[in-house]
Formats: C-alpha cells, structure tokens, sequence
C-alpha cells in the first residue's frame, strides 16, 4: 500500500525504532527508511525533531511526528485497516497503560542495568523485576498481549523477546527466568515467529557490536568522571 511520502529516520539497533517498523509492515505501508547516526545527527533530523533531537520520527507528507508511542497511535489512527490499538475505549486505555509501565520499567531499567555497574546496574535490574510478576499474569493463558494476534502492547514490548538475551550477555546481569516466567517465555516465543516480527529484526551480529561499543564507551564516561 502506499504511503504517500512516508519516511522513517531512524537506526536499526534502536528498539524505538523496530516498533515503528513492525507497525508500517503490519499495515502494509510503504516507506523509506533513512539511516541515522547517533554520533553525527544529520540536518534532517535535527530540522525534524528539534526538541529531543531523537528518533525514531516518522515524516508523513512531510511533517514530522516524534516519540514512538505516539508515532504508533499515528500510524493507527491514520491507517485504519490491521488495526493495532482495540476498538473498546476501556481496553485501549488498558493497552497504553501497559505500554507506559513496560517502558517506565522495563525498558529503562535494562538501559540502567545494562550502562552501569554495582548499585545502580542492581536498580535496573530491580526495575525490571518489579513489572515482570505483573506482565506474566496478564499474558497468562493469552498467546499475545493483544489477544490471538499481535497488537499495541505486543509491538510495544516486543523488543524484549530479543534484544534482551544481548543486553544480558554483556551487561552481565540476569532477570528473565523461563522457568518463573513460563507465560512470558511463551509469548516471546510467540512473536518471534510472527512473519512481520520475524522477518524485520536487525542482525545478531549488528546488535552485539553495537551493545559492546555503546556500554564500553557509557561506562569509560562515567568512570572518567568519578576520578
């Protein structure tokens, strides 16, 4: 389907990005995707995306729409079909409650897990595992968040069924257990054999190359710091 000038500035190791990307393949929309270096933002991003100077922002007939829970909303609102958010007022509300507390908790609190050590790498850690108990009884005995097919929450909290095993593995902490999360475990398999989840996922090489380098330089800035 086309997407009437759709573009998509953004990086393919950005978790916030991946979000926007499943959400365009899911409704079919075409666009271009313009690759963006964090070290070194291009004037595009910056004339778009003045305030937070971040992405991922999507260009739409040229005008820019930044955050990626917003771009989501966007994206659904303005292309109606494969709907992403529920109909039901009250189990929309439901959704992005649990987006908002899944990033608040879980996403932050592996960035903190994963750029510091000690104390503050054990806050990260805690974060996540005060949201996991909650997030495994509500994905009981459900195959997506969003019910038989994947919705709002499942392309939200995506991300954790696959950049974590590489946050953990270099970040050198632990906090998804199969065993004491059966329901999660079984989700995260369950999107990652959803064709548009699948089939749209950056290379585990890319992301261990970039974990490696973004933890190794955050951690020698704080380190200078301290001295």
């Amino acid at each position: 389907m086309d997407g009437k000038d759709v573009k998509l500035l953004g990086n393919k190791t950005s978790q916030y990005v991946w979000r926007i990307v499943w959400a365009l393949k899911l409704k079919g929309i075409e666009f271009e995707f313009i690759e963006e270096d964090l070290f070194n933002k291009s004037p595009l991003l910056l004339e778009m995306n003045p305030v937070h100077k971040l992405i991922p922002v999507l260009i739409h007939g040229g005008k820019p729409i930044c955050e990626s829970l917003i771009i989501l909303e966007y994206i659904d609102d303005t292309w109606k079909h494969n709907p992403i958010l529920p109909k039901d007022p009250l189990q929309r509300a439901y959704a992005r409650f649990w987006a908002k507390l899944a990033d608040e908790k879980l996403l932050e609190g592996s960035g903190i897990a994963f750029f510091n050590r000690g104390k503050e790498q054990a806050r990260g850690v805690e974060m996540m595992a005060e949201v996991l108990p909650l997030l495994e009884r509500e994905i009981a005995k459900k195959k997506f968040f969003g019910g038989e097919t994947i919705g709002y929450v499942d392309i939200v909290i995506g991300w954790f069924s696959y950049w974590l095993q590489y946050s953990q593995e270099f970040g050198d902490f632990k906090v998804m257990d199969s065993a004491k999360y059966p329901s999660i475990a079984s989700w995260m398999n369950n999107i990652l054999e959803v064709s548009v989840i699948k089939e749209n996922l950056p290379p585990p090489d890319v992301i261990l190359k970039a974990s490696q380098k973004f933890r190794t330089m955050v951690l020698a800035m704080t380190s200078s710091k301290t001295l």
